[in-house]
């Protein structure tokens, strides 16, 4: 037994003023569609002969048909032109109808420039047996589960996730209806309202119905997706183990892309069994979500192989493997710079790889840099380097500034000139002369740095301060 082909039709509009024998061109049936005669209320006998388009062939789009002209609609049931009177879109234009027997007909035709299904409930195959009973047999198996009326519906909102559904109902079934949005219909109406200008009114209620629903559920998940992110990068995020050192810690970072939490730059500080208290600040060249990534490994690598005992050039060159391992491509490198202060808290030293060179400031005295001659190559850069290992005497109170070059490289005013490291250390040392110290101390030159930026810093910034001492008070 052959099975009917899907059947598609098209309202037309009214003849324009034209040669005789001419058709409007909006009057034309479109590829794969049947022109209807003007007039005629019956179902079409012709089916398009071309092969009907798969959906899964069709880009899906945030609603679907938002990128056609005029609605189209997808009429489901066993006799689905019977009773679908002609209508208007509200615009001008007439709705395209198409229509289908069954759902096998109706998954082939469903194609993204439909904009909604209506589906006739009282007219799927097998509905009046259901509706109807057998009431002998119920009598006899009162335990058989009754069958669902509402499945064909819940297999059409599987197959259309993204389309607006209508349901139709027999005549004074607003219980049917009702259940059947509650299922996930956008709206229904019965068959005594079926008219063009009450269907025509539900449908564009439940294509934009459907439009708010999916932008509301996308703009929701969105928002779950930014919360899960920022609840993995806040936990990416170093935590500070100097758990019996008399040292004071504070840091802050702001990463250059928008909404993240983290960027390529990394630090950590943390307390050895031996006293030593070691600190480490570093920069993963680049902004986005693998150079971020990279950092993370660095940085927990470098928190490994401190605990494991490795410091200064070894540490390092550990750490260039890591990197040369880790990296999407050769031309990735990092900065770094390491410092590792003694139990007593008097000296310390200092590793640079290709890094800005950290701030001293001890009571008394201005703020400097420190040495920076000695530094290595950054890392990733040449196979085999050295990074050699330079002690400084700090004293007995001091802060030890180190940062990221995203502290150093804003710009002052309109033009081109950067703040640099020189412009850096008078702004410390204003803010220290005007008593701020630790975390008001940092959150006051961020402030700043981006002020005379003249806004928000394009590059990742990270700080972080090491006090001793008075220079705490």
């Amino acid at each position: 037994m052959s099975v009917p082909g899907p059947r598609e039709r098209t309202a037309v509009l009214p003849q324009a003023t034209g040669p005789a024998n001419a058709a409007p061109e909006s009057a034309r049936p479109a590829q794969g569609d049947v022109a209807r005669p003007q007039g005629d209320t019956g179902p079409a006998d012709v089916a398009s002969t071309d092969p009907v388009p798969d959906p899964a062939a069709f880009p899906r789009s945030t609603v679907a048909g938002s990128g056609s002209h005029g609605l189209t609609l997808l009429v489901i049931g066993e006799d689905p032109t019977s009773s679908v009177p002609e209508m208007s879109d509200g615009q001008g234009h007439k709705v395209r109808v198409r229509t289908a027997r069954n759902l096998t007909e109706a998954q082939r035709l469903l194609t993204d420039d439909v904009h909604c299904v209506l589906l006739d409930l009282a007219a799927m195959p097998g509905q009046d047996a259901r509706e109807a009973g057998d009431r002998e047999s119920r009598a006899e198996d009162e335990t058989a589960e009754a069958p669902d009326e509402l499945e064909p519906l819940r297999a059409v909102l599987r197959l259309a996730p993204r389309h607006a559904v209508l349901a139709l109902t027999a005549e004074a079934d607003a219980e049917r209806g009702a259940e059947a949005v509650r299922v996930g219909a956008q709206d229904y109406l019965s068959r005594d309202q079926l008219d063009g200008t009450v269907l025509s009114r539900v449908v564009r209620y439940a294509v934009e119905r459907k439009r708010a629903d999916l932008a509301q559920r996308q703009l929701t998940e969105s928002r779950l997706r930014a919360q899960e992110n920022a609840r993995l990068e806040r936990g990416l995020l170093p935590t500070p183990l100097l758990e019996g050192s008399d040292l004071h810690f504070a840091a802050r970072y702001r990463p250059g892309r928008s909404r993240a939490l983290l960027g390529g730059d990394f630090y950590d500080t943390v307390r050895t069994p031996d006293g030593t208290v070691h600190a480490m600040i570093g920069d993963v060249c680049g902004h986005g979500p693998d150079e971020a990534a990279l950092g993370v490994e660095l940085r927990i690598a470098w928190r490994a192989l401190t605990f494991a005992g490795l410091c200064g050039d070894e540490l390092l060159s550990t750490l260039q493997r890591v990197l040369e391992n880790e990296r999407d491509n050769d031309e990735i490198f990092a900065t770094l710079c390491t410092v590792d202060i003694a139990a007593d808290g008097r000296n310390a030293g200092v590793c640079l790889a290709g890094h800005p060179a950290p701030l001293l400031a001890r009571a008394g005295r201005a703020p400097r840099l420190l040495p920076f001659e000695s530094g290595g190559p950054a890392l990733g850069l040449l196979p085999g380097a050295r990074w050699p290992r330079h002690q400084v005497t700090l004293g007995g109170a001091w802060s030890l500034l180190m940062y990221t070059d995203g502290l150093i490289e804003g710009r002052i005013g309109d033009g081109n000139q950067r703040l640099g490291q020189d412009g850096m250390v008078e702004l410390i040392a204003a803010k220290m002369a005007a008593g701020l110290r630790g975390e008001p101390l940092l959150d006051a030159a961020v402030t700043e740095v981006r002020d005379l930026n003249g806004g928000e810093l394009t590059d990742d910034l990270a700080v972080l301060l090491l006090d001793r001492g008075e220079a705490w008070s």
